[in-house]
């Protein structure tokens, strides 16, 4: 017995109370109340578990019977078969519903795999993968003999340091409508070409160049047992109706045999690049068919930021202008000597690059001195590689504030005039 009598009268009829508004809740609303309860408990349950995948009946054929399907009747019939209908082919070629044959069935199949290089290979090792697959030496900086060509004042532009700022504005604030402007690296690039034409008339022989844009390039090498190649379009191709001189001397070019090539044990050469079995064996194309008036390459001009769905870090950015310079070399190499011929070349083929993002500017030059790439021993190429040269430092449509302070003021602030200089003195190679 309790010893206050009230007190379990009183919760007994409060347990009473709420058991008859429980039961009369449920009889108005309860079975909507419920499925929804319920409806939300399995909710729950299937929310941690994994799509169910239908696995495909493998259809069983008995010899000696024939299947029962309802292809006759012309509609459909549940518990008959589902009849089994012949491809249909059209009598005329439609590339919207092309469906291409298996790749061991097409002519061009081959067993031996093939390695390319293309436009949006990001290679693992950058450089480093670049010289190997080329076969060539890197030199730090730049030749000296073209940094000089831009020092003497006979070959610099009038106003030259207050252009080329005025150039960077035009590409950073005048030529957008946006706070903090994208893709600059395109409009900055053309008007420093400009500023650059403006000596044609002290220089003529700026005037036996073109540029050209969206060419495909391919080239073929072997490299060991592996063959590589290298195909696709890299950017804009300065072409010149006159060859570029060669950097090094025969002197220079016999002591690379010397130097050993770096490797990158335990991870493949072929790393990150496509592997194909339909390919072509003897491949090269300059992007020119037959004779034309500019048949040597001067200058490859790269933009990082040109193509939206594939953005490369800087050391494997710069491994695709190698790519792409020894390609076009050795398909040039190629067609003035012959695809089969392997051999230490007595004339040189020296090519130029430009990359840039807007800011910074990688700068390299190569120079193919031999053809003969399947060995490890032998003449190197070579190649003089000036990397993150920056043209300014900070350019700002706005000037932020923080915490009331002003960090940076607006507009464009550490201008190096050092950068556009190597710009120029590439531009300038070949016509001084």
């Amino acid at each position: 017995m309790s010893m206050y009598p009230e007190v379990t009268v009183a919760a007994a009829a409060l347990l009473s109370f709420r058991h008859f508004s429980k039961l009369s809740w449920l009889s108005v609303h309860g079975a909507r109340n419920r499925l929804q309860a319920r409806r939300l408990c399995v909710g729950r349950l299937s929310a941690g578990k994994a799509p169910s995948v239908k696995e495909s009946k493998e259809k069983v054929a008995i010899p000696g019977l024939d299947t029962v399907t309802y292809g006759e009747k012309m509609h459909f019939v549940p518990w008959l078969a589902k009849p089994v209908w012949p491809q249909w082919e059209r009598d005329y070629k439609d590339p919207k519903h092309f469906r291409s044959p298996p790749s061991q069935e097409m002519p061009l199949y081959q067993e031996t795999p093939c390695y390319v290089f293309n436009q949006r290979t990001s290679a693992l090792e950058g450089v480093r993968q670049a010289l190997w697959l080329t076969k060539s030496k890197a030199v730090s900086g730049l030749p000296p003999q073209l940094l000089s060509l831009a020092e003497s004042p006979a070959n610099k532009i009038p106003n030259q340091e207050i252009r080329v700022q005025n150039a960077i504005k035009h590409a950073c604030f005048w030529d957008t409508t946006e706070e903090q402007p994208v893709k600059y690296s395109n409009t900055l690039f053309f008007n420093l070409l400009h500023l650059c034409a403006t000596l044609q008339s002290s220089h003529p022989l700026i005037g036996r160049r073109m540029l050209t844009e969206k060419y495909i390039l391919a080239a073929s090498w072997k490299r060991g047992k592996n063959l590589f190649q290298v195909r696709g379009q890299n950017g804009l191709k300065y072409n010149s109706m006159d060859p570029l001189p060669r950097i090094s001397g025969k002197q220079q070019v016999s002591e690379t045999a010397h130097n050993a090539l770096e490797t990158f044990y335990p991870v493949s050469p072929t790393v990150d690049l496509q592997k194909v079995h339909v390919y072509k064996e003897q491949v090269n194309c300059t992007g020119f068919r037959g004779q034309h008036f500019y048949p040597h390459a001067h200058t490859l001009y790269f933009l990082e930021g040109d193509d939206a769905r594939c953005k490369l870090r800087p050391e494997q950015f710069r491994a695709k202008m190698i790519m792409f310079l020894f390609g076009n070399a050795l398909a040039q190499a190629h067609t003035l000597f012959g695809a089969k011929t392997y051999q230490v070349l007595d004339h040189p083929i020296t090519i130029q690059a430009v990359g840039t993002n807007g800011r910074l500017f990688q700068f390299i030059v190569f120079q193919l001195n031999t053809t003969d790439l399947s060995g490890d021993d032998g003449i190197k190429n070579q190649v003089w590689l000036d990397e993150d040269a920056e043209i300014y430092d900070i350019a700002k449509v706005r000037p932020p504030f923080i915490k009331k302070q002003l960090k940076v003021p607006a507009g464009l602030a550490g201008y190096k005039p050092e950068t556009f200089t190597k710009f120029l003195a590439l531009y300038l190679h070949g016509a001084v």
